[in-house]
């Protein structure tokens, strides 16, 4: 094997000014933390808030449907698109619980019974808390919305979610 003036190869000289250049961010600034990648919104549906049978507001939905979908919910994801949510479903209509460790934004939650009846509100549920988001009734649906949401669009217990698919 090759080696340079001072006893080291060529090879292992590349790897170290590789590894110094990592180190070193490329010139970046050295305050700058790597960027975390995000999870795009993808529309699977539209809801809609219904009080005494008349809708009253519409959003752009993600459906969270399956296991792996339900546990990543909001994880990775800095915001919502205006106008959006993320509809989750569940097999069971039973007590749900949230949690907001891994989740980098406020939110407010919704929780619907199988009649997609909201029975419990949660709103400004605090980012990266360990504590545990619990419905105080049994849900089928919950319906995640940006902190502030709720109050911004007169959102109570009793309303309905209606929503649908949309063909992908």
């Amino acid at each position: 094997m090759a080696k340079n003036l001072n006893g080291v190869s060529p090879t292992i000289a590349s790897l170290v000014s590789v590894l110094v250049c990592i180190g070193c961010g490329g010139g970046k600034d050295q305050g700058s933390t790597p960027a975390t990648p995000t999870i795009a919104f993808e529309k699977h549906g539209e809801l809609s808030l219904e009080r005494e049978g008349a809708p009253y507001l519409k959003i752009d939905i993600e459906i969270a449907d399956s296991d792996s979908s339900r546990m990543r919910g909001m994880m990775q994801r800095t915001g919502f698109p205006e106008g959006t949510g993320m509809l989750f479903i569940f097999p069971v209509e039973e007590i749900q619980t949230f949690w907001m460790a891994n989740t980098p934004v406020a939110l407010d939650i919704l929780f619907a019974n199988a009649d997609s009846q909201i029975v419990d509100i949660h709103k400004y549920t605090r980012p990266l808390s360990p504590e545990n988001v619990t419905s105080e009734e049994p849900a089928l649906f919950v319906l995640e919305v940006p902190a502030g949401f709720v109050d911004s669009n007169g959102i109570i217990e009793t309303d309905y979610l209606a929503w649908a698919r949309t063909a992908p």
